[in-house]
């Protein structure tokens, strides 16, 4: 099998058309799921499953020049892990492909094997090998991350049904609004935010959350899930799309964090952002409306908090409705790097 040519001079497609053309047909392991998910699952014994996953980060696109260099090697991994996460896999290891630039130094390169270390200390994983090469184009991490499930209990993003409640753990938006404050120094000052309320928002951006706690809960009563990593409203969309179904979710009961809230009290034009914008790194779930609240105790008894934020649908449209039940103009579509 193989992607169709395509004739010069056409306009080149998005990321996800172009996963969709060129990479997909060469996915033929049934472990890769036609790479409709983040994740790869194979059998690695009689009882268990492995789960893998990977992503890259940038600079200039998923974190700043000035960014501390612990901080980017936290974000790098920590990525990966909530992927592991929202399958609801516990994390075993990972490899790491890391593209420095020319001018790289090695006070640098030591407080980015500090921060790695801080967090396999915290989440119990291990580096297991990996590559390191130099970029003229500027600092790459790359990523691949190994869990383990019980065989056949991963929950893939394609098994969304119509009549399913959507749940998001943690809060949504802090990443992106943190982001708009480390580029519009005079925000929070017009918004009357804390320094103690800034610092929250800018560290949700810099330092994401894995929520390995709520993989459990996850396994045992999601029957969809994935994490938010483009925007809720955009990756909402990847799991309809990837589940055949439509969905509504209400602005409403959408959770923010004290600070998001008064900062878009403040400054109602951020509420696309916090929609649309991504960076949460919260895990978006589908779940049958009688497994509903077990799985927003198991969350809470895990120290974390889940909201029901709506229900898929039949059909394929994906609202956000306000306040009035009207829908929202939000962007629906994911970040695309291309």
């Amino acid at each position: 099998m193989c992607a169709a040519p395509v004739a010069a001079g056409l306009p080149r497609p998005g990321e996800d058309a172009l996963i969709a053309r060129y990479f997909a047909p060469l996915a033929l392991a049934p472990g890769a799921a036609g790479l409709l998910d983040d994740a790869a699952v194979l059998p690695a014994d009689g009882a268990s499953d492995q789960v893998l996953t990977t992503d890259a980060i940038a600079v200039g696109v998923h974190f700043l020049p000035d960014d501390a260099p612990g901080e980017i090697a936290r974000k790098a991994l920590r990525v990966n892990l909530s992927d592991l996460a929202a399958k609801g896999a516990r994390p075993y290891g990972y490899l790491l492909t890391l593209a420095l630039p020319d001018d790289w130094r090695e006070d640098w390169l030591a407080a980015f094997a500090a921060g790695l270390a801080d967090d396999q200390a915290a989440f119990g994983v291990s580096l297991l090998g990996g590559d390191t090469i130099r970029a003229a184009g500027g600092l790459t991490v790359s990523v691949t991350a190994i869990g383990t499930v019980a065989r056949g209990a991963a929950v893939r993003r394609t098994t969304g049904r119509p009549g399913q409640r959507l749940f998001v753990t943690g809060t949504i938006g802090d990443a992106a609004l943190g982001l708009r404050l480390r580029r519009d120094e005079a925000l929070a000052a017009r918004a009357g935010l804390s320094p103690a309320e800034a610092a929250f928002l800018a560290e949700r951006y810099v330092r994401p959350r894995p929520r390995l706690d709520a993989a459990d809960a996850i396994r045992r009563h999601a029957a969809a899930a994935m994490d938010i990593s483009d925007g809720l409203a955009g990756d909402l969309a990847r799991l309809c799309a990837a589940s055949g179904t439509g969905a509504v979710i209400e602005r409403a009961r959408v959770p923010l964090s004290p600070a998001a809230r008064r900062l878009v009290a403040a400054e109602p034009g951020l509420w696309p952002a916090v929609l649309a914008g991504g960076d949460d790194y919260e895990i978006l779930a589908a779940v049958p409306p009688e497994r509903a609240g077990d799985f927003a105790g198991e969350v809470a008894a895990a120290g974390l908090v889940a909201c029901d934020i709506g229900v898929l649908t039949a059909g394929s449209s994906v609202d956000v409705l306000d306040e009035a039940g009207r829908p929202l103009p939000v962007g629906k579509a994911p970040f695309q790097h291309f």
